[in-house]
């Protein structure tokens, strides 16, 4: 550790990706002491999401989202074994439930190609049926490396990762806020049932919905450099009765997201979602009403799902930085070339497919830090 500071990194927010910047940094030598609000890790985003490892399909060429989507899966699948952590890699079809939906499906292939997604096939509407009986399918694109895993023990697993080297996540404790010290590093100062301050040479903050207001804690972040935080709002319904589909089942993209999709969770049940809502600020709610416009859109792709046979799941919030109808950005992962800042990654807008890239996302902010001394 360096002498002159409590720890080489802070890290703002113990989710997955918070988690994973912690790993990388303590992989490259660094203690590091990650810091979560909540009273236990993973209580955030992290906690209501669909625990899907996607494939890396569509996001644009050349984006982070492509890049770190298709790197994160590929060290989170090898880290999972490495773990022995619980997943299915069961494959995912993305249907199209018309033929006016097949020219959609080729600009995902387009995409999927550019992206370097490994083992894609194109299947007939009979093909994809042959593979998932009861679906509605005028052609599908089959992605085998998508898949559903058990993310908290991911966490659970990068947790003992940072504290096996030396470091420590600590739960309970909110950061409320950071100063720069002459000559590099920052004081942070963290609250709780014991208020503390401590140094590090290095921050991260990685802490989802809050973000913009992490940020606007820092001394000298600049105002114009923090985006403006929107909240995605998407809610889920389980199946009562069995599972109808081993793969993922997802439509074409709505704009702004991946859609309401099936997966046959880590328990073998069949859960649908999320939607998108954009909400003035998080709402956990689910209103059992919805259940009749999913029940509505999933029999697009599965008429034969009975009558009364989904039940108000959970719902989750997604840290958008678009609004309805706007083009949908990248990750944002800010260093000092942006906010002014030596040692500071300040990371906006990590939503999907941020938990699958989160392996590949930690070592960016590493890689941002290095690069920057």
């Amino acid at each position: 550790m360096t002498q002159n500071f409590d720890f080489d990194a802070v890290v703002v927010g113990a989710g997955a990706v918070g988690l994973a910047c912690g790993h990388a940094l303590s992989r490259r030598g660094l203690v590091v002491a990650v810091l979560e609000a909540e009273g236990h890790i993973g209580q955030g985003v992290s906690s209501r999401n669909s625990e899907v490892i996607h494939g890396g399909l569509y996001y644009p060429t050349g984006s982070l989202k492509a890049r770190l989507c298709v790197q994160g899966r590929r060290r989170l699948y090898a880290f999972l074994d490495q773990h022995k952590i619980a997943y299915k890699k069961c494959g995912k079809l993305v249907v199209a439930t018309s033929d006016d939906e097949i020219v959609r499906l080729d600009a995902i292939w387009d995409q999927a190609l550019a992206n370097e997604v490994e083992g894609m096939e194109r299947l007939t509407g009979a093909q994809a049926v042959a593979l998932e009986p009861g679906l509605n399918a005028h052609a599908a694109l089959l992605s085998p490396e998508s898949g559903v895993f058990a993310s908290h023990d991911y966490m659970l697993a990068l947790q003992g990762e940072v504290e096996a080297a030396g470091g420590a996540v600590v739960i309970a404790t909110p950061f409320e806020g950071a100063t720069p010290l002459d000559g590099g590093g920052f004081t942070v100062r963290a609250g709780g049932a014991e208020p503390t301050t401590l140094t590090c040479r290095l921050l991260v903050t990685a802490p989802g919905l809050s973000a913009q207001d992490v940020a606007a804690s820092i001394e000298g972040f600049p105002k114009d450099q923090i985006p403006a935080a929107r909240y995605g709002k998407g809610i889920y319904f389980r199946l009562t009765g069995k599972a109808p589909f081993q793969r993922l089942i997802y439509p074409p993209p709505i704009h702004g997201a991946l859609g309401t999709h099936y997966r046959n969770d880590m328990g073998g049940q069949a859960v649908f979602g999320p939607d998108l809502e954009y909400v003035p600020a998080p709402d956990y709610s689910v209103d059992p009403a919805r259940a009749e416009p999913f029940a509505a859109y999933i029999r697009k792709f599965w008429p034969g799902l009975p009558d009364g046979a989904l039940s108000p799941d959970y719902a989750g919030v997604r840290p958008k930085l678009h609004g309805a109808g706007e083009p949908q950005p990248d990750f944002q992962l800010r260093g000092a070339d942006t906010h002014g800042l030596p040692g500071l990654a300040a990371l906006f807008g990590i939503e999907s497919p941020g938990l699958t890239s989160s392996l590949a996302i930690g070592e960016a902010v590493a890689d941002l830090l290095e690069s920057a001394g």
